[in-house]
C-alpha cells in the first residue's frame, strides 16, 4: 500500500528574543491597510498596565479573556459574535496574548470568523474549509506548544477535542522571554510538564519518526536542565524553546495515553490541562516507567505536590462519561498502544486508572 505523508503547515514567521514584543506594532503594520484588529488578552494582565504596551489604533477591539475554565465552544461562539458586532466586519488580524488557553482561543476565533456555524461543528480533524483570519500568537507562559501546534483545544457540548486543522496554525508568533517573568512557580511547572509529556508520548509512540524525534529529544533535554536544577533567568529562554520544540515534536507524530486520559478528566471535573496531565502521568508507570520516575524527581526538586484524590467519590455516571470521552480519541491510543489498542485499553482498565486518581 502506498505510504501517505502529511504535508505539514508550520508557523511561517516568528521572532524571538528579550524585548521583541516591542516590535509588535511594526509586525502588524502591513495588515493595517485592510482593517481593524482584534486583541484577545489573558485577563490576568488587565490591571497590570499591559494594555498600554499594546500597539492599538482607533477602531481596534481589545477583549480580556478569562480562562479560569479552559476555552469552550460556547466561549468561542460568543467571542465571534462580539467581534463581528463591535467591529462591524471581520478584523484584519487576531492577536492572542497569554497562555495556551488564550492562544487556543485566538486560533479558534480566527478560524470561526472565516467559517459558518458553531465551533462545536469543527471539533475533530481537518473539518475547516476556509482559511482563518490572519492571527498572531504571543505566549506569556510556555510549555503547552500552543504557539506552534495545529490544534485549538476546546471543551464542547459533547467532549473536549481540538479544532485540528492547518488553518489553526498561527501566521506569526512573537517569543519574548521577558513576558514569562513573574509566572507563579507551580503554574510554570505544570505547563512545563505538558511539554515534557508531549515529548515522552511522541518518543514512545508508534508514530515516531526522525522529524519528531529530533525536536522531542532536544525539548526533553531542556526540560531536564530546567526542572532538575534551580530556576534561573536563562530558564525563561530555555522553557520558551522547549515549548516550541515540544509542540513541533507532535505535529508529525501524536500524543498518547496521558493526554487521552486527561481529556476525560478535564471535561468532567474541569481540571486544567497542565495539572491534569501531571496528575494522570503520575499513574502511568505501566506505559512510561522511566519517564514517570524522572517526572517524580522533577516534582521533588521543584517542591510540587501533585493533587490527589480528585476522583474520590465521583458518581458512576461521571466516571462513565470520562471513559467514553477518552475512548473517542483513536489517534492518541493508536500512537501509544498500536492498531489493536482496544484490546489493551479496555473500559475496565481505563476505569481502574481513573479510580486510582
Amino acid at each position: 500500500m502506498k505510504q501517505e505523508y502529511r504535508n505539514l503547515s508550520l508557523v511561517p514567521r516568528m521572532v524571538f528574543g528579550r524585548g521583541c514584543f516591542n516590535q509588535l506594532g511594526d509586525i502588524l503594520a502591513p495588515r493595517r491597510e485592510s482593517g481593524r484588529m482584534l486583541f484577545l488578552v489573558d485577563d490576568v494582565l488587565e490591571h497590570t498596565g499591559f494594555a498600554d504596551r499594546l500597539p492599538m489604533e482607533k477602531g481596534d477591539l481589545l477583549i480580556w479573556v478569562n480562562v479560569d475554565d479552559e476555552p469552550s465552544t460556547k466561549l468561542i461562539d460568543s467571542l465571534k459574535s462580539r467581534a463581528t458586532e463591535q467591529l462591524g466586519e471581520n478584523p484584519s488580524a487576531v492577536i492572542g496574548i497569554g497562555g495556551g488557553s488564550v492562544m487556543d482561543t485566538a486560533k479558534a476565533v480566527s478560524v470561526m470568523l472565516a467559517n459558518p456555524g458553531s465551533s462545536a461543528g469543527y471539533q475533530g480533524w481537518d473539518l475547516v474549509k476556509n482559511r482563518a483570519i490572519y492571527h498572531v500568537g504571543i505566549p506569556t507562559i510556555s510549555g503547552t506548544g500552543a504557539e506552534v501546534s495545529r490544534t485549538a483545544v476546546l471543551t464542547g457540548p459533547i467532549r473536549k477535542l481540538g479544532i485540528n486543522s492547518d488553518y489553526s496554525v498561527f501566521d506569526q508568533i512573537v517569543l519574548d522571554p521577558d513576558l514569562l517573568h513573574g509566572v507563579p512557580s507551580d503554574q510554570r511547572f505544570y505547563t512545563g510538564m505538558d511539554c515534557y509529556i508531549h515529548c515522552v508520548e511522541s518518543l514512545r509512540g508508534g508514530f515516531i519518526n526522525a522529524f519528531s524525534r529530533a525536536y522531542a529529544e532536544k525539548a526533553m533535554d531542556i526540560c531536564r536542565e530546567i526542572f532538575l536544577e534551580d530556576w534561573k533567568r536563562e530558564s525563561e529562554e530555555k522553557l520558551m524553546m522547549a515549548s516550541l520544540f515540544g509542540g513541533l515534536s507532535i505535529t508529525y507524530s501524536q500524543v498518547g495515553v496521558c493526554h487521552a486520559l486527561s481529556y476525560g478528566l478535564a471535561y468532567v471535573l474541569k481540571v486544567h490541562h497542565g495539572i491534569g496531565n501531571s496528575l494522570v502521568f503520575d499513574y502511568l508507570e505501566d506505559f512510561y516507567p522511566d519517564e514517570v520516575v524522572e517526572f517524580r524527581r522533577m516534582c521533588k526538586w521543584q517542591d510540587i505536590q501533585i493533587p490527589r484524590g480528585v476522583t474520590k467519590g465521583i458518581p458512576e455516571a461521571d466516571l462513565t462519561r470520562m471513559i467514553d470521552i477518552a475512548l473517542t480519541l483513536d489517534p492518541l491510543w493508536e500512537n501509544a498502544l498500536g492498531p489493536d489498542w482496544k484490546e489493551i485499553m479496555t473500559r475496565d482498565r481505563l476505569k481502574g486508572l481513573y479510580e486510582m486518581m
